[in-house]
C-alpha cells in the first residue's frame, strides 16, 4: 500500500458563539458553518444525507457544500448510558468531547497522521450538562478491518500494515481510547485510524502502548480473528503485526 501523504494545508480555527453554545471549525475546510450543519434532519430535507446508524455515536453520512462528511453526536456507553444518554457534565468549551478531539486531530494532521480532516465541533449547553457534535470529512473507499476479516482479506501482509499504523501514532506518544477492529479503515491509499473521543497525546511509555495493543488483540478475538485457534491467530496475524508495529517503532 502506498503511504504517501499530502502535505498537510494550513488549519485556520474560527469559534462562533450563541446563547445555546459555540460551534469550531476550520475555515479552510469551510469558510462558514452554521448549526443546521449538525442536524441530520436538515441533510435529509436536502436529500443529502446517504447514511445514518443509530446506537453510541449514532453517524451520519452527509453531503455538504465542503464535501461528503460524516456527523457524529456524541452518546455514552456502558451502564452510564441509561441514565446519562448524549449528556456530559459541563467542565468548560475546551472541555467538551467535540473541541478536544477537533483539536487532537488538527494536532495528529500537523504531525501529518493519517486521520479524518476535521472540519467543525459543536456543543450546546443546558445548565450543568452539554451535548456534542462533530463533523469529520469522509475517507472514500474504505473498509474497516472487521469488514476485511469478512471478506478474507485480513492476511499477514495487511496485519503487518495495521501494526505499522498503531506504532505511527504510538511513536507519536497519540493514544488511542478504544483502540480497535472497528476503528481502523482500509482504503487504497493506506490505512487510517478514526474515533479519537476520549484520546489524546501523552508522554511515550511502554505500559500504556501495550495495553493499547492487548486492547486491539481483544477486538480482533471478539470479531473471530482466532476462529482457528489462538495458536493459529499468533502466526498468521499478531506475530505480523507486531513485527511491523516493532519495526516502525524503531525507525
Amino acid at each position: 500500500m502506498n503511504r504517501n501523504r499530502a502535505a498537510v494545508a494550513p488549519m485556520h480555527e474560527q469559534l462562533r458563539q450563541d446563547a445555546e453554545g459555540a460551534i469550531l471549525f476550520d475555515t479552510t475546510v469551510s469558510p462558514q458553518v452554521d448549526g443546521a450543519w449538525f442536524d441530520a434532519e436538515h441533510w435529509r430535507k436536502q436529500r443529502a444525507i446517504s447514511v445514518q446508524s443509530g446506537g453510541r455515536g449514532g453517524v451520519a453520512v452527509i453531503h455538504t457544500p465542503a464535501g461528503e462528511c460524516v456527523l457524529r453526536h456524541y452518546r455514552r456507553g456502558g451502564m452510564v448510558a441509561a441514565l446519562m444518554g448524549d449528556r456530559y457534565l459541563w467542565i468548560g468549551s475546551d472541555g467538551t468531547r467535540g473541541f478536544r478531539e477537533f483539536r487532537l486531530l488538527q494536532a495528529m494532521a500537523k504531525l501529518q497522521l493519517p486521520v479524518p480532516q476535521v472540519v467543525a465541533a459543536r456543543y450546546r449547553r443546558a445548565g450543568l450538562y452539554y451535548q456534542a457534535d462533530l463533523i469529520t470529512r469522509r475517507i472514500a473507499d474504505t473498509h474497516t478491518l472487521t469488514e476485511c476479516l469478512a471478506q478474507g482479506r485480513l492476511d499477514a501482509e495487511l496485519a503487518e500494515e495495521v501494526g505499522a499504523l498503531v506504532a505511527r501514532f504510538h511513536r507519536a506518544g497519540v493514544w488511542h481510547a478504544d483502540l480497535n477492529a472497528h476503528n481502523i479503515l482500509v482504503a487504497p491509499e493506506g490505512l487510517y485510524l478514526v474515533d479519537f473521543d476520549r484520546g489524546r497525546i501523552r508522554a511515550p511509555e511502554q505500559g500504556w502502548r501495550m495495553a493499547n495493543l492487548q486492547r486491539l488483540r481483544r477486538s480482533l478475538f471478539k470479531i473471530g480473528a482466532a476462529a482457528q485457534g489462538e495458536a493459529v491467530f499468533d502466526k498468521v496475524i499478531w506475530t505480523p503485526l507486531m513485527y511491523g508495529y516493532e519495526r516502525t517503532l524503531s525507525a
